[in-house]
């Protein structure tokens, strides 16, 4: 992995520009060491951001389907071809596994970009008809114009493209703002972008909380979208509302995986481990409580356990059996400590549970039995690796104990009754539920949730039209 220093910079208008505000530095997760710096941008540069992004949306909007197409299908070429580079920032930001980088999710990437190009293509609209006598009526769907998004530092190259890709698919332009911890594949990908898209099509902003909010609250975006904190989203819809704009929010989750008596235990047990601990259970969807049945709770437990012991280790990047890397930053190593620490007595550590090391911000796999439905680690998002277990005894219960929380973004059905499967996925009050697996998914299907897990899909030609407006044109045939 290169370890040449690297300073990121905005790209406006399709060149580098350096942030005026101060400059914060970049800390390696894996060593708690400094390893670059990165300036934070200020009031007058969101404005030289929007006033690219205005300039070029005429242009931009006015572009065809089909141009706009080749466009993605260029960025993700590039993309593609800049695969290991991408890969090796991307460890740098965020200390995951190097050696799975490429395949986990650069190459996710890729795919998602041509995905959103094809969709380019591929607008639906009610049929031109008489729908009122004398008059000709059709439908226009329409870039909506300028878009500001703000990602997060889980999957920073990935969530860029969940928000870039569909919006310039669309016809609008972007002012995006990366989370100031991990900045370096979002710059490069505009750095490379600039060279294929239109100045001013696609612009990056660095800066911290306060310049997230200056985007928010700036007056020229239609649009903001967002992937966060339930905090930040409930901010960020407080501020939109007041000048109307519309909201596109993915939050947090809190995903239940059910098991019932009948499941086969040879695939939910790897299937669990893998979506609870993957990416250091810093995902939204990950597999965070297992509800079980009361008759096969000790034996999933004890297979749980053996199973991460032996499968789910943390480490740095270059370690070949490292499953996970550590947490993105120390607030995030404190924030999963204090949820540990604030156990109440009735519960177990079954394993994990305290910082491995003292050097980065490693937590290794953590389960814990013998949780109540009210407790905190229950009802909150911990965003680390860490899993509860609950026994339920009836079907009733384990509904009840799955949707008895405020996110509703995933959750995993095991069983080997066909029926049973279809009545939880059906009554599971979460945006999406598999069905003996848990955490993959595709370009082609909606991301996203109700209740605090916001609102708007991501992916799909679903989220394709979250970014565009509908527009009635009525003609007399006067």
């Amino acid at each position: 992995m290169s370890t040449t220093p690297w300073t990121p910079a905005n790209i406006i208008g399709g060149e580098r520009r350096t942030p005026s505000g101060e400059v914060l530095d970049l800390v390696s997760p894996v060593t708690g060491e400094v390893y670059g710096h990165m300036g934070v941008s200020t009031a007058e540069d969101v404005d030289a951001a929007f006033a690219a992004a205005s300039a070029a949306f005429p242009g931009w909007r006015g572009t065809t389907p089909a141009k706009r197409q080749l466009a993605l299908f260029r960025l993700a070429d590039a993309l593609e071809e800049h695969a290991e580079e991408f890969a090796d920032l991307e460890s740098q930001d965020t200390g995951k596994p190097r050696a799975t980088l490429v395949a986990d999710e650069i190459d996710q990437s890729v795919d998602q970009l041509r995905f959103f190009a094809g969709a380019a293509r591929d607008l639906d609209g009610r049929a031109a008809a008489e729908y009122a006598e004398g008059f000709t009526s059709y439908v226009r769907r329409e870039p909506i114009g300028v878009v500001a998004q703000v990602t997060p530092w889980n999957y920073p190259l990935n969530m860029a493209i969940w928000k870039i890709a569909p919006a310039i698919a669309a016809g609008n332009t972007v002012v995006l703002k990366p989370s100031e911890t991990t900045p370096q594949t979002t710059v490069r990908l505009a750095e490379i972008a600039a060279g294929i898209l239109p100045p001013g099509v696609l612009n990056v902003v660095l800066g911290d909380r306060a310049t997230g909010a200056a985007l928010v609250d700036h007056p020229t975006p239609q649009l903001v979208a967002i992937t966060g904190s339930v905090r930040a989203g409930m901010q960020v819809a407080e501020s939109a509302a007041r000048q109307l704009k519309r909201v596109h929010l993915e939050l947090g989750g809190k995903a239940p995986a059910l098991v019932f008596a009948d499941a086969e235990l040879d695939a939910a047990v790897p299937g669990i481990v893998e979506a609870a601990f993957f990416n250091a259970g810093q995902d939204c969807t990950a597999a965070t409580r297992v509800l079980v049945h009361a008759s096969r709770h000790d034996e999933l437990v004890d297979r749980l356990v053996a199973h991460a012991a032996a499968h789910a280790r943390t480490g740095t990047p270059d370690d070949p059996d490292a499953f996970f890397g550590p947490l993105n930053n120390g607030d995030q190593l404190a924030r999963v400590e204090g949820f540990i620490k604030r156990l109440p007595p009735h519960a177990r550590v079954a394993t994990g549970g305290s910082r491995q090391g003292d050097t980065g911000f490693f937590f290794p796999a953590t389960i814990v039995t013998g949780v109540r439905q009210d407790d905190e680690i229950v009802q909150q998002e911990v965003f680390g690796p860490v899993l509860t277990v609950q026994a339920f005894e009836t079907e009733a219960e384990a509904l009840a104990l799955a949707n008895g929380v405020p996110y509703a973004l995933a959750a995993s059905v095991w069983t080997t009754d066909h029926a049973r499967a279809l009545r939880f996925s059906r009554d599971l009050d979460f945006g999406c539920v598999w069905i003996n697996a848990h955490i993959p998914f595709v370009s082609d299907m909606p991301h996203g949730g109700f209740k605090h897990s916001g609102y708007g899909k991501d992916l799909s030609v679903y989220g394709f039209e979250d970014y565009t407006r509908l527009k009635h044109v009525m003609a007399s045939l006067a």
